[in-house]
């Protein structure tokens, strides 16, 4: 499984790269802290798979980087894709790496 660290798609945010992210927590997570990117949870990815791009890199991440790679698994079995990463350590890594003034759980 391929991954990003945050400071790899810190780089690719502030340089507007053509990119998808996808956070794959409940909304209740969403509402405590996000980064950019589509609210997509994890038990309603097999009914939005038209949502997520296959030309693009796609960034998929949880809180800690367990749920998303469990997403991206099944992603790339189950419908062939091989554009997806993996966000190293998820949001957390996020707010202690990057943006310490944001929220975490």
């Amino acid at each position: 499984m391929k991954e990003i660290t945050v400071q790899e798609l810190k780089e690719k945010l502030d340089a507007n790269a053509p990119i998808q992210v996808i956070d794959v927590r409940e909304p209740y997570e969403y509402d405590i802290v996000h980064i950019s990117g589509l609210l997509i949870p994890m038990g309603e990815v097999m009914n939005r798979i038209e949502e997520i791009a296959k030309d693009k890199e796609v960034v998929v991440h949880c809180r800690s980087g367990k749920r998303s790679a469990a997403v991206i698994d099944a992603l790339e079995r189950m419908h062939g894709y091989d554009n997806l990463y993996n966000l190293k350590g998820g949001i957390l890594a996020y707010a202690a790496e990057i943006d310490p003034s944001l929220p975490t759980y």
